[in-house]
């Protein structure tokens, strides 16, 4: 499967953006779906995870609240909505996919990836 984020962009502390990750091929809805994240000079870090149905969802404690992840498998695409945004979320964001029904938190339960979306967000 081939994946490519978008949404990415410049927002204000408080404002809200919308990430999308679509997916290439027919067997979208069989993967576990995450997005992470990695600001500069950091470690990538998990920031949310989605079953293969979407009926299961986890977030990092540092987002929970705030970002929303959902997945329309008959479009083949997965959402990360990000209200309440903090100048602490400025990150590339990335998504991912993995062989399994339900997601996990750690990069290696992963087995795609796509390229990331910058996320900036002033004070």
């Amino acid at each position: 499967v081939q994946l490519q984020a978008s949404g990415g962009g410049l927002v204000q502390a408080g404002g809200s953006l919308r990430l999308s990750c679509a997916a290439s091929g027919r067997t979208f809805s069989s993967y576990a779906m995450g997005w992470f994240r990695q600001a500069p000079g950091k470690e990538r870090e998990f920031v949310a995870g989605i079953s293969w149905r979407g009926s299961s969802t986890h977030y990092a404690d540092s987002v929970k609240g705030r970002f929303t992840i959902s997945r329309d498998n008959a479009r083949n695409t997965m959402y990360l909505q990000m209200n309440s945004l903090k100048p602490e979320d400025t990150a590339v964001y990335s998504c991912a996919a993995g062989n399994s029904y339900y997601s996990g938190s750690l990069p290696r339960d992963y087995d795609y990836w796509g390229q990331g979306t910058l996320v900036t967000v002033s004070s």
